[in-house]
């Protein structure tokens, strides 16, 4: 399983989430991207955690990190790490992050590298 972004065939950016319209050059149409897979390494740039969640996640605290992939893209995740610190490296691995109570949901998870 892999996340993806999107990269512009007019400028080559690589767009995440899907966007309309390229965010750097401002350009394009919602064909005019190909579907990239994107890195699972990456450093922290900013991190948060939530108590008092709802019922469908199974912890008591979630970490929400802000991740710059190698290729510059930046990414909302979850974050599994004991003592984390900005500019640390991590590596993301793709999980079932909230559970329904008849459906799953699937996303990065981010772990010290």
């Amino acid at each position: 399983m892999e996340i993806y972004g999107y990269k512009c065939r007019k400028c080559g950016h690589i767009n995440y989430p899907y966007r309309m319209r390229c965010k750097a050059c401002r350009k394009g149409e919602y064909t005019d991207f190909d579907p990239v897979p994107l890195p699972r390494k990456g450093k922290l740039v900013t991190f948060t955690f939530v108590h008092n969640l709802p019922a469908e996640f199974d912890v008591a605290r979630l970490g929400l990190a802000v991740v710059e992939l190698e290729n510059g893209v930046k990414m909302l995740g979850q974050l599994k790490a004991e003592d984390p610190k900005p500019g640390m490296a991590v590596r993301g691995e793709i999980e079932v992050v909230r559970r329904g109570e008849y459906e799953k949901s699937s996303g990065m998870v981010f772990y010290p590298a």
